[in-house]
């Protein structure tokens, strides 16, 4: 299997945003939330055991991720998830998948011998 990396380097870079704003746990909490319906900033925020501004500092890192869309709707900006953003950050990590499954095996193997011969 061809490394995600090394078939488009500037492709793995522009990931960067995504993995910033899914390495917070809060973040991905939102998200988790979005993915059932769009919400606005305060529906969010009364989920969350934090602050509106502190909230919406959340949503433009995802929003700077591609992760999530945010539209007007009146006074209120409606949040929602961008399923499409997470693919190429899926695809990225399947490469590492197929890694660790053959590890795991290993590993597993490793040990069965060892209470084998125990």
């Amino acid at each position: 299997m061809e490394p995600y990396l090394g078939a488009n380097m500037s492709a793995a870079l522009d990931l960067q945003p995504a993995f910033r704003a899914l390495s917070d746990p809060t973040r991905r909490d939102i998200l988790r939330r979005l993915s059932a319906r769009e919400m606005t900033l305060a529906e969010v925020t009364a989920q969350c055991d934090m602050t509106r501004a502190a909230v919406k500092k959340h949503l433009v890192v995802l929003q700077q991720g591609n992760l999530i869309h945010m539209r007007r709707a009146g006074r209120e900006t409606l949040s929602s998830l961008n399923p499409d953003a997470l693919k190429p950050v899926v695809d990225w990590l399947s490469y590492f998948e197929a890694f660790w499954d053959t590890h795991l095996t290993n590993l597993h193997d490793v040990l069965s011998n060892s209470e084998e011969n125990q």
